[in-house]
């Protein structure tokens, strides 16, 4: 297999475990995954709000999820791992799947938007972006976008920093599709700068007096030896 096939392989292969494990651990919180190869196997490590759901009783879920991963999206080996989410605000998509949430349990689309903004950005983080995609009001779908903070768009840091997450909701008039948008407290963007305090200036060194510096010299000027004799002469 060319090198090409198999990136546009693994890539195909991820987003379809990305959608089996969204559509599978809805109830348990999900908040993304991370696969990595490994020299015994593949690594999965699943990020959740509630990690005993994902386990299961026994361990039953997890090894059902592990078999799944082996049978039909062909993973060499893998090895599921599950965390728990320490802040779930900060994770863009468990904030996105609970938006889509509220906009099924009938929230107003404007509400829920800035709900969730406010939720997030109380929690400190440094920006948010909310952007609600579908037949919000009547037949026509439009798109409504919520922003507060600083968010990057363009370049590395949209791909490293930004954390972003996406779900739907299904509603009468059709699907209405959620994206969320989080730039974390911790992340350093290259933009960012300090201003350095000045540093004190250094009091000027003291130069002693002109009558001091004659006494001084005065008395040098008497312990010189001979001073009887050219008199004298």
């Amino acid at each position: 297999m060319a090198i090409e096939k198999k990136f546009i392989t693994d890539g195909v292969r991820k987003v379809c475990v990305e959608k089996f494990l969204t559509r599978e651990l809805k109830r348990a919180g999900y908040g993304g995954m991370d696969i990595t190869r490994t020299p015994l196997g593949t690594q999965v490590t699943i990020f959740a709000e509630k990690p005993g759901i994902v386990i299961g009783k026994g361990g039953k879920q997890v090894r059902q999820l592990t078999q799944d991963l082996a049978t039909t999206y062909e993973i060499e080996s893998p090895q599921v791992e599950v965390q728990q989410v320490q802040n779930p605000n900060f994770n863009a998509q468990i904030m996105a799947e609970r938006l889509a949430n509220a906009l099924e349990r009938g929230w107003y689309f404007r509400k829920a938007g800035q709900s969730t903004i406010r939720r997030v950005m109380d929690s400190g983080a440094l920006g948010c972006e909310v952007i609600i995609a579908g037949k919000l009001t009547g037949a026509r779908a439009r798109t409504q976008k919520f922003t507060e903070g600083y968010v990057k768009h363009s370049g590395e840091p949209s791909e490293t920093i930004v954390e972003k997450g996406y779900a739907i909701a299904i509603k009468k008039l059709g699907t209405i599709g959620v994206q969320v948008k989080i730039v974390p407290p911790d992340a350093k963007l290259p933009d960012t700068f300090e201003t350095l305090a000045p540093e004190p200036k250094k009091a000027p060194a003291e130069i002693p007096e002109p009558e001091e510096v004659g006494e001084e010299f005065e008395e040098e000027f008497e312990e010189i030896p001979g001073e009887e004799y050219m008199e004298e002469r």
